[in-house]
């Protein structure tokens, strides 16, 4: 036996019991011919040639000898292999499912920039959490008094929550066959013909991105009056002025875009917290209510009260115009689109959270409104509230004392923070999106994702600075609560229906195939948006009350028609001979050629070939970088 066999032979005994079972299971794969280790070097990769046989075996074995110093170790835990196993075979599911993701991603035409980290619980409680609705009612809760009462708020609430599903399905149903971050935007490109898609996509995603913007100052302008009204409770008599409104919202503002930046790796929780707090919330406050009320209103007042006498509207007009409130407070579910690039699997994972989160908030919202009804105090005297919202004092009245009002309304306030943070979490999304493929001047910037916090800060940014300039509406008129509300609500309502009725227009062709599919129900149930959506624009234009004075005009028109006029301005400007939407077709996307991925930056181009790439069988990416 030579010196190689022998020293082999005593590694492989000695190495049966090493701890360092890896290096003794690649020596025991060497497959060496002995006669040809005695009649040619032996040549190890990264090792110097050898020629003298011993010092082969002295030089491998000193490579990949164990250490000296044995020790059995324990037998294993099997409820921790069967721990660990199931760990491996979760995050190898969810890297399957991110690589399958990023590959649709890029055939949709863009590189993956942002972790897949959120679940389909998170979103559902992102929606849950921007539609708010304990917080949402309860601010806009002196327009359906004025126009028409408990009728308006109950069955208002009804019918709206109906129509809200019907979009909501709608939108899941597009957004299955096309998960992106521009959302709408995008949408409409895709279905409509190749003629108009750049107008359809410019015109959808400006709309987009307004209501985007004008949702998240809508709300974080009621958290601020929401706020003050609290010190109310102990000072009768006490109104902040606007300026201290002002600095208040601006205060909301700037901590909802701290926690966006610094807490973003805790997104995914504070979106489920949000679900848990915002139902704990309501069962306090019915619970405190129904308990303590020493008043309640009859089953018929509830029910069949209906007085619009306050509005000066025609009795029937006024309740559509009091169903701005419903319809304000069920708008956030389409703006979670914006978040498809952060979600494992969202051509699944994000329509089942649009549906179901409306489906959620309608049920929330009868649970939380039929007790409201029955505790209602004197609408008169809530409707003569200076702040502007009655909500503090109802609960004041109802547990007689400023502390358990205040008790109730720090519930509400936190729902309000949950909504605020979520909202421009979207928003921010939404202004990253449509950066992306230049539609905002100084597209370059707004498009960057920070490698630090893995999200886009300075569109985060920049739709902080939008929505803080958006509070000087507050000093020429008191009624610009109103304002955002009806813009947000309008402009969010026009980007949903226009990519649904570019659908229609098209006979549907492009979404039969959707993996959410509405089957033969599709055709009706995108009409009855459609029609849903025109007669929303006409209604939430209109003032609560008339006769219309300064104080008391809706200036949702005004401001609605300005972001209308600088949009059509950059178009002629600037986009009609630039913008093209996105880099792909749907030909492109559905058919078997792969698209251009862009990274996101205009002026660079990435083309991604990469047919093979959801299949897994390890082709490489073939990148060609333009400049």
């Amino acid at each position: 036996m030579n010196d190689y066999e022998a020293s082999k032979r005593d590694y492989l005994r000695r190495g049966r019991n090493a701890t360092n079972l890896t290096s003794a299971y690649l020596f025991a794969n060497v497959n060496l011919d002995p006669t040809a280790c005695l009649s040619s070097p032996l040549s190890l990769s990264g090792l110097p040639t050898i020629g003298d046989t011993s010092d082969q075996a002295r030089l491998l074995i000193a490579q990949i000898r164990p250490p000296e110093h044995h020790f059995s170790p324990p037998p294993p835990n099997m409820a921790t292999l069967s721990e660990k196993r199931t760990r491996e075979s979760t995050v190898g599911q969810h890297g399957a499912e991110d690589t399958a993701a990023e590959a649709r991603l890029a055939r949709m035409g863009y590189k993956q920039e942002l972790p897949r980290s959120l679940s389909m619980i998170s979103i559902l409680g992102l929606s849950f959490a921007i539609m708010a609705v304990p917080f949402g009612t309860s601010t806009t809760l002196a327009l359906a008094l004025t126009d028409g009462g408990p009728v308006t708020i109950l069955y208002g609430w009804i019918i709206v929550s109906l129509i809200s599903l019907a979009i909501a399905a709608s939108l899941a149903e597009i957004c299955s066959v096309f998960p992106t971050a521009g959302g709408v935007y995008y949408w409409s490109h895709m279905l409509a013909s190749p003629r108009y898609a750049p107008i359809s996509s410019w015109t959808t995603g400006w709309f987009g991105l307004v209501g985007n913007w004008t949702v998240t100052a809508s709300i974080n302008f009621s958290l601020s009056q929401l706020i003050l009204s609290a010190i109310g409770l102990w000072r009768e008599g006490w109104v902040a002025t606007p300026w201290q409104t002002l600095l208040c919202y601006w205060a909301v503002m700037i901590f909802c875009a701290l926690v966006n930046i610094f807490g973003n790796r805790w997104l995914d929780r504070l979106n489920t917290w949000c679900i848990y707090w915002t139902a704990a919330s309501v069962v306090i406050i019915i619970v405190t209510l129904l308990v303590m009320a020493d008043d309640r209103r009859s089953g018929k007042f509830v029910f069949s009260n209906y007085d619009a006498s306050a509005a000066g509207w025609p009795s029937g007009w006024a309740f559509f115009v009091g169903l701005l409130q419903a319809a304000y407070t069920l708008t956030g579910y389409g703006m979670v689109a914006a978040m498809c690039e952060e979600v494992q699997n969202p051509e699944r994972e994000v329509p089942r959270a649009m549906v179901l989160s409306v489906a959620a908030a309608a049920v929330t919202g009868i649970v939380y409104l039929i007790p409201i009804l029955f505790v209602l105090p004197d609408i008169p005297t809530l409707l003569g509230v200076a702040s502007g919202q009655p909500m503090p004092l109802l609960y004041m009245i109802v547990t007689g004392s400023p502390g358990g009002g205040f008790g109730l309304l720090f519930l509400i306030i936190g729902i309000g923070f949950f909504a605020g943070i979520g909202a421009l979490t979207a928003a921010s999304r939404c202004t990253w999106a449509f950066s992306r493929d230049g539609a905002i001047p100084f597209s370059g910037i707004w498009s960057r994702v920070n490698p630090r916090f893995g999200l886009p800060v300075w569109a985060l940014v920049l739709s902080t600075v939008v929505d803080c300039l958006l509070g000087f509406l507050y000093l020429g008129s008191t009624a610009a609560f109103n304002a955002f509300t009806g813009v947000a609500t309008i402009c969010l309502s026009v980007s949903y229906g226009l990519p649904i009725l570019v659908s229609l227009l098209r006979r549907r062709k492009l979404v039969r195939t959707a993996t959410y599919s509405l089957g033969k129900f599709g055709f009706i149930i995108n009409a009855i948006t459609v029609a849903w959506i025109a007669l929303a624009i006409v209604l939430f234009t209109m003032p609560t009350a008339i006769p219309v004075t300064p104080q008391s005009m809706n200036y949702a028109s005004v401001v609605f028609a300005g972001f209308t006029l600088i949009s059509a301005m950059w178009y002629a400007i600037w986009g009609r001979k630039h913008y093209r939407g996105p880099q792909v077709s749907a030909a492109d996307f559905l058919g078997d050629d792969v698209p251009v991925a862009t990274t996101g930056h205009p002026g660079t181009k990435e083309v991604v070939r990469d047919e093979e790439a959801s299949a897994g069988n390890g082709k490489a990416a073939e990148k060609v970088a333009e400049y």
